[in-house]
């Protein structure tokens, strides 16, 4: 992939490139949509990338290829959203250079091939590895030191202010950070986060993520629902995050807030209180080696989101229901062993799978022809986030 990507920035830009970067995917361990209510999450970079041929320009403006994609040109001279760039790459390249600059450091020009291996729509986050390959690169163009949260939170403005899409800050912290983090965004105090250093090869598990064969396009309003919905129920106290309504006060006043929220704005609350313990006990298993633990809460963590916070069905699904007819397949397979979740946003992409090392083969075999496609990709966690692979 390298050596190709490096031959086509040649092709493409007259030239060849001096640096070659690299940012990861993410994959969910347990928190589903905690992140934007300021709760906790556990998750990993994993060993899928995205990576950029670049070589730095004189100028303000930033050339880039992405593969499958026309030729994209920003002007950096304009920091400020453009509405017709929204849910697009333009969206990205320029929302990332503005936060360098709301930072103090004036955005570099560069040009740039990219190919990724991320799958696009899959539940993996190639966005999130697209911005944090982004801000690693200005990082280093600018000589800014940004920490990995600073660019995992210029990752979440660009998502949300310039592309349009109200994501929490999970997927971006996970791909900037490295190996298995868990975080803590507490409102009004730093993240609190911690590497654990284990793998789930020597707790004799693989980690599998399963493609449904539905993509994430057309899905933004089924994701703006759900913060919307649980900021009503905030609303009702008075506060922005669910994280600030004390668990007690919620279930006391229980029935007013029904009537003012509705049904599934409180369903989904009481599973952000849930799963936030559900997060503090999966990594107290993990870094215990505790796999029992760790086990069940994923599980549970699976049946909250599908019961509780409704995550698999976008609305109007119909008889089209991807996503719960593969989790339904996962855990017949499974048969009690391991474990299966939704992962990441839902309603399309991907399911999460904690399969036995000795039956991962065929676990993923007959998954792939459940669901008649190549479906199953085995991951391995990777130790870094965004980084400078390589000075040509």
């Amino acid at each position: 992939m390298y050596e190709a990507l490096k031959e086509q920035f040649g092709s493409v830009f007259g030239e060849a490139p001096t640096l070659l970067f690299s940012a990861p995917g993410r994959a969910e361990l347990c928190g589903n949509h905690t992140d934007h209510q300021c709760g906790m999450i556990l998750a990993a970079s994993i060993n899928l990338e995205t990576v950029a041929a670049v070589r730095p320009r004189e100028d303000a403006k930033i050339r880039l290829l992405s593969e499958g994609y026309p030729m994209c040109n920003v002007d950096l001279s304009v920091l400020e959203p453009v509405e017709e760039e929204k849910e697009s790459t333009a969206a990205l390249i320029r929302g990332v250079a503005a936060g360098f600059a709301a930072k103090g450091f004036a955005p570099a020009g560069f040009d740039a091939c990219v190919c990724s291996n991320v799958l696009a729509g899959s539940g993996l986050s190639s966005s999130a590895a697209f911005e944090i390959l982004l801000g690693t690169i200005e990082n280093n163009l600018t000589g800014a030191g940004l920490s990995a949260m600073d660019l995992a939170r210029i990752g979440q403005a660009a998502e949300n202010r310039f592309f349009g899409k109200p994501c929490g800050l999970l997927d971006q912290a996970a791909a900037a950070s490295g190996g298995i983090v868990f975080m803590d965004f507490a409102p009004g105090k730093e993240t609190a986060s911690e590497t654990i250093d284990v793998k789930f090869e020597d707790f004799g598990y693989a980690l599998v993520v399963i493609d449904s064969g539905a993509d994430h396009a057309g899905l933004t309003e089924d994701y703006a629902a759900i913060p919307g919905e649980l900021g009503q129920v905030c609303a009702f106290f008075g506060k922005k995050v669910l994280r600030e309504v004390d668990e007690d006060e919620f279930y006391a006043k229980l029935p007013a807030v029904r009537k003012a929220a509705g049904d599934r704005a409180v369903l989904r609350a009481m599973h952000i209180y849930d799963e936030n313990r559900r997060v503090l006990l999966a990594r107290a298993a993990l870094k215990s080696g505790d796999m029992e633990t760790y086990l069940r809460q994923v599980r549970e963590s699976g049946r909250s989101s599908q019961l509780l916070l409704q995550n698999i069905v976008p609305e109007g699904g119909g008889n089209t229901q991807a996503l719960s007819y593969a989790l339904a397949c996962a855990e017949r397979l499974l048969d009690g062993e391991g474990a299966c979740r939704v992962h990441g946003g839902g309603f399309a992409g991907t399911l999460q799978a904690i399969v036995p090392l000795d039956r991962v083969d065929a676990f993923c075999e007959e998954m792939d022809r459940l669901l008649d496609a190549k479906s199953c990709h085995r991951l391995s966690i990777r130790p870094v986030g965004g980084v400078l692979l390589e000075v040509l």
